[in-house]
């Protein structure tokens, strides 16, 4: 992004923390709509469509690997061409086209087969696929809305803070917290009183209550527009990576002596429009792209002026044979990211459960909220309320004590370092699955020896069990998650932090996809005689605890892959632009925290 708006509004700075009640409202609505329908559709797709279980999860994860993928469009967009705030706007519209679409084909009949029994004497239509098709349209929908909204509603509210104050930088720091801490409110209002509505008094009125509140909001974070630091695009972030290659390939030949870093190329002015707060400066590592810093013949022209025919003052680059220093470092930056952005895939994997499976085992689990002194059942899709309540928790624990405590034994700022923190999430995410193995066996036993429960798909177990891997869940994402998110936009180049917003959605994306691949692969290669499998419509005759397993094998491997890459990680060094005029020289702020 380039140079920030300078207008006042009546004599104030522009941004800062009265803009922060319009952005939440905005993530509070969209998360309200999206989580309120994603959280109970496997039992819409599977009740309502007569999907079968496996067809509905696979639904389901891939319409949120889509929702996840098309952020890489939104953030080139907001990047390159639009700015944030625009496409922010306009993605909420496309999101309430798609809420509306899938609201209307709730609530009337004809978009939905005749209604029946689940194991009754007629055999269950499967909707028509036109019917299935309104309701992908509407899925599509959502996905591209999301993929303009994500990438950028947090680096839109990161904008808000200057980080070339230091006070701003630390507010941006508890900008993440906060942000996920509203994120986790509304998904608890999402899972308890939308699915309420949705089980007990329609889909209708279910979906129609979070469409209504995401245009509510859509009205709301525009009329903020007066107060925002709204920044100017500053060109493809993408051809700035490639022009760096390719100069660097079209210098491969050069001596490893003719790379000096006192000699490679520099242009302050030429870079200002994408290093607003500071510069990065020159690492070792990757050398090799820093051929495309060294100045040979012809790669530094003498432009004329068109109007008046007269040559520019000083040479320029052309940018596809010499780039500067800072040019490299982002390249170099986004390529040491990558080791750590993928260790966040597999992570997403093991979670993605308990909005599929760990569901339906609840559905099969006695629900009643008080066993033996009410007869209300907690809706299968409200379950999740105990992996957002852990999350809320750790995460106002964590702002309000841990960060405190350990800032004493650190001197970070922050408390711990974001490497820190994801690594602390993906141990716990291991445990998270290893006690959902343990939990589905203690469940399926207990089914096995209550007369007909096994035929009949149910279980006298209380749903209750389910607790600690919900809770687990919630926990490590509060440190996976927020750390995930924050190191991709702290280690992010200035110019593309949306897109390095979109990277994370990117993750979650693959996760989602990688879960899908999981569940077809351990569904066919599961599969015994007569159609068994592991993952069967009912699962007492499966062996889902053996599946959870399997992905704790996976995440602990990955956990160790994430060890290796965090300790030979190097965090991106900056020179700042305003701390350089108020000290007087020219401090590099190294980022390089112990890992």
């Amino acid at each position: 992004m380039a140079t920030e708006e300078t207008s006042k509004m009546t004599g104030r700075e522009k941004g800062g923390l009265r803009t922060m009640p319009f952005i939440f409202a905005n993530e509070v609505a969209e998360k309200l709509a999206v989580v309120g329908f994603s959280t109970n559709m496997l039992t819409y797709l599977t009740t309502q469509l007569h999907m079968p279980l496996a067809k509905a999860a696979t639904t389901l994860t891939n319409f949120g690997g889509t929702s996840a993928a098309t952020p890489l469009i939104g953030a080139f967009l907001a990047d390159a061409c639009i700015g944030r705030f625009w496409t922010i706007a306009a993605a909420s519209v496309v999101y309430q086209v798609g809420m509306a679409l899938l609201t209307v084909s709730a609530a009337l009949p004809r978009f939905r087969p005749p209604s029946c029994k689940p194991g009754g004497a007629v055999t269950c239509q499967e909707a028509a696929p036109w019917q299935l098709a309104v309701l992908y349209v509407s899925l599509l929908l959502n996905a591209v809305g999301a993929g303009g909204y994500r990438p950028c509603i947090v680096a839109f509210g990161a904008d808000q803070f200057d980080e070339s104050r230091a006070a701003e930088r630390v507010r941006s720091w508890g900008f993440f917290n906060w942000y996920y801490f509203c994120n986790g409110a509304s998904m608890l209002l999402a899972v308890t009183a939308v699915v309420y509505v949705q089980d007990n008094v329609g889909w209708g009125w279910g979906l129609g209550v979070p469409a209504f509140c995401m245009g509510v909001s859509v009205a709301a974070f525009v009329g903020g527009y007066p107060m925002y630091r709204r920044l100017e695009p500053a060109g493809s972030p993408f051809t700035r990576l490639a022009q760096v290659v390719v100069a660097a390939v079209k210098k491969r030949r050069l001596p490893a002596a003719d790379v000096d870093p006192a000699r490679l190329y520099e242009n302050d002015e030429l870079d200002a429009p994408i290093s607003m707060y500071g510069k990065l400066v020159h690492t070792d590592q990757l050398s090799f792209f820093d051929r495309a810093a060294i100045v040979t013949d012809g790669d530094l022209v003498t432009l004329t002026d068109a109007d008046s025919g007269k040559p520019s003052p000083a040479p320029v680059p052309n940018p596809w044979r010499l780039s500067t220093v800072h040019r490299v470092e982002e390249l170099k930056s986004v390529i040491r990211m990558g080791p750590i952005w993928a260790a966040g895939i597999l992570v997403i994997t093991g979670s993605s459960t308990q909005h599929t499976f760990s569901l339906q085992q609840a559905s099969t689990m006695d629900r009643r909220l008080a066993p033996g002194l009410s007869t209300f059942q907690i809706p299968a899709g409200s379950m999740t309320v105990f992996g957002l309540l852990a999350m809320l928790l750790t995460l106002f624990v964590y702002d309000r004590a841990l960060v405190r405590v350990a800032r004493r034994f650190t001197g970070l700022d922050r408390g711990i370092s974001f490497l820190h923190r994801m690594g602390v999430g993906f141990a716990i995410s291991v445990l998270a699955t290893l006690v959902a193995g343990f939990v589905e066996r203690h469940r399926r036993d207990a089914a096995a020896v209550a007369a007909g429960a096994t035929d009949a798909g149910t279980s006298p177990l209380s749903a209750y069990w389910l607790v600690p891997q919900y809770a687990l869940h919630g926990v490590a994402e509060a440190f996976t998650s927020v750390g995930h998110l924050e190191f991709m936009y702290d280690q992010a180049p200035e110019s593309m932090r949306s897109t390095a917003t979109a990277l994370f959605w990117l993750s979650i994306s693959l996760g989602s996809y990688a879960s899908t691949l999981l569940v077809d692969v351990v569904h066919h290669w599961s599969a015994g005689p007569g159609g068994a499998n592991w993952l069967p419509d009912n699962i007492n005759h499966g062996r889902l605890d053996y599946f959870y397993w399997v992905v704790t094998m996976l995440q602990v491997m990955n956990l160790l892959y994430y060890a290796i890459c965090a300790k030979r990680f190097r965090f991106k060094p900056v020179q700042l632009h305003k701390e350089e005029e108020e000290e007087g020289g020219k401090a590099i702020v190294e980022l390089q925290e112990k890992v």
